[in-house]
């Protein structure tokens, strides 16, 4: 159901690997008979109208059933916790006297981190 690297990418304002997370969520939310008739039947039927209408934006993210928002909720708190550190800590290092003593390169890996740690921050909100 996951890409090769095994993640899903997100935007500001939308799930970019709608289609595989989407597929992830139905099938870790099944029930265990709902689970079964999806594997007797190979999968699901082919819905393009349901497929048209399942833009992961960030408010469809927020409607989302219960299971699946806590199952989103918990797999972005065990993402965050993989980090070394939280972001309040890279905003303080953005500030102009810190920022300035990190090499450029170290400089472009904290705006990397610190863009996916908000991202990740305003995918919490909408899921909690």
């Amino acid at each position: 159901m996951v890409g090769e690297e095994g993640a899903f990418v997100l935007g500001w304002d939308e799930v970019l690997t709608e289609e595989e997370l989407s597929t992830t969520l139905k099938v870790l939310c099944m029930s265990e008979e709902e689970f079964r008739e999806y594997k007797e039947q190979g999968g699901w039927e082919d819905d393009s109208e349901e497929e048209e209408n399942s833009t992961l934006s960030n408010e469809a993210l927020s409607r989302l059933k219960t299971p699946c928002k806590k199952l989103l909720y918990d797999s972005v708190l065990l993402t965050l916790e993989s980090y070394g550190s939280d972001l309040k800590a890279e905003q303080d290092l953005l500030n102009k006297e810190a920022y300035e003593k990190l090499s450029r390169r170290e400089q472009q890996a904290l705006h990397v981190r610190y863009g996916q740690k908000r991202i990740l921050h305003q995918l919490l909100e909408l899921v909690h």
